[in-house]
């Protein structure tokens, strides 16, 4: 979850949400943590290695519905390992002055999901004892920076972020920017979602699943307002804005000097790779798809399939999407695909899940509250990225729709035969 959500997005948080960084990433901890809810429930009571396929195969049927709201989140997560893997490159060039260079950060970022595939094509089990150890030294690291920075704040600069003041930049067109900056903050917690497709790898899924997601939304919310206010204590909005895909390490700078650059461009390599690892080894979904007959597959004879799949789109986000467009995308899917489970929780699982309605009814609340903004202020400032997004999901229900067709025009076809 700590990746590239917090190293790359506060920047462009500030520009929406001005000096309410910190608030705006405590309303994103609250959305997600009603979001949870629903997964924590389905996954809870049906564990397995499917997750968010399964759950909306559950609620909608192997359909065209199920079928687009996974590809929603299949296509979401392969953009969050673009992010990654362009905040790695970002801030490996920060020391050298490149982290702008148009040639360099993807080509960096293609080399990182590259070295990732590698080791997960190597090995699970490399990446499972490897895994506690990224999570401490990028949590140790990052907690560091934060608690580092505060201290080195003047309380006046830091009574001036939690309480405002004259000097505070307000968030772009009042409360229509601060929500439209929660929708960016999600994606910074939004890592949880890849804890459901662990139901086969978990020891008691039943009861650690749970436990597991409460736990990361915790721990990324106390890390997440620390840092934010360091930053904001430290820079100004202008100054956060400036630097907005690599804002920690600018924020270093006056703390630390050139060492604490160093530090954190260490911090966020680790945060960034260890991210890549986990989210390939989690890519799972294109599996649960293939074994529906919901999307196409290389041949038999290629092992792996889900993990070059992914990589292989991964890499092409990477190489050809900023940032912004990738963040930007990446959220709107999500927050449409969240909205669909929360939706088929309430419609057909709830009483399998044992769910109490009104939990999702508020998640689904929360979701509208800060998309509708988002995609106004997106329209009023980035239409590429809407024109973007509707054509990636035009072409996702018509795939959907006509893979569902010939699904089940072979199915009645073969039907006779095999009766």
């Amino acid at each position: 979850m700590i990746g590239a959500g917090i190293f790359a997005l506060v920047g462009q948080v500030a520009e929406l949400a001005g000096s309410w960084v910190p608030w705006v990433f405590l309303a994103g901890a609250v959305v997600v943590g009603f979001s949870a809810y629903s997964y924590v429930r389905y996954s809870s009571t049906d564990p397995s290695s499917g997750g968010i396929a399964m759950l909306l195969k559950a609620a909608y049927g192997p359909g065209v519905t199920a079928g687009v709201f996974s590809l929603f989140m299949y296509v979401s997560m392969i953009l969050a390992e673009g992010l990654l893997a362009r905040t790695f490159g970002t801030y490996l060039l920060r020391p050298f002055g490149l982290q702008g260079s148009a040639v360099w950060v993807p080509v960096l970022a293609v080399v990182a999901i590259a070295a990732a595939t590698v080791v997960n094509l190597v090995g699970n089990r490399w990446v499972e004892r490897s895994a506690t150890t990224t999570a401490v030294i990028k949590i140790a690291g990052i907690a560091m920076l934060a608690v580092a920075g505060i201290a080195a704040t003047e309380m006046s600069s830091l009574s001036r972020v939690l309480t405002g003041g004259e000097d505070q930049t307000p968030p772009r067109d009042g409360w229509l920017g601060f929500l439209a900056g929660t929708v960016l903050c999600i994606l910074a917690y939004k890592g949880f979602t890849t804890i459901t497709n662990q139901g086969n790898d978990i020891r008691s899924p039943k009861r650690n699943i749970a436990r597991s997601i409460v736990i990361a939304i915790a721990v990324c919310t106390v890390i997440y307002l620390l840092l934010t206010v360091a930053v904001a204590g430290s820079l100004s909005v202008p100054e956060i804005v400036a630097a907005r895909d690599y804002a920690l390490a600018r924020a270093a700078e006056p703390f630390f000097g050139s060492w604490g650059v160093r530090l954190t461009v260490a911090v966020a390599v680790v945060a960034t790779l260890s991210g890549l690892l986990a989210s390939l080894f989690s890519a799972r979904l294109d599996d649960m798809l293939r074994d529906m007959k919901q999307v196409p597959g290389l041949p038999q004879a290629v092992r792996r399939q889900s993990l070059l799949i992914t990589a292989t789109l991964a890499m092409l986000t990477a190489a050809f999407f900023d940032l912004s467009q990738i963040a930007s995308l990446g959220a709107m899917l999500y927050l449409s695909m969240d909205i669909a489970i929360h939706w088929g929780l309430i419609r057909r699982l709830r009483d399998e899940v044992e769910a109490r309605v009104w939990v999702p009814w508020v998640a689904i609340a929360l979701d509208l509250l800060v998309l509708v903004p988002f995609v106004i202020m997106k329209f009023r400032t980035d239409v590429l990225t809407l024109v973007i997004t509707v054509v990636v999901v035009a072409v996702m229900v018509l795939a959907q729709w006509f893979a569902v067709r010939r699904r089940d025009s072979q199915s009645t076809t073969g039907s006779p035969r095999n009766g």
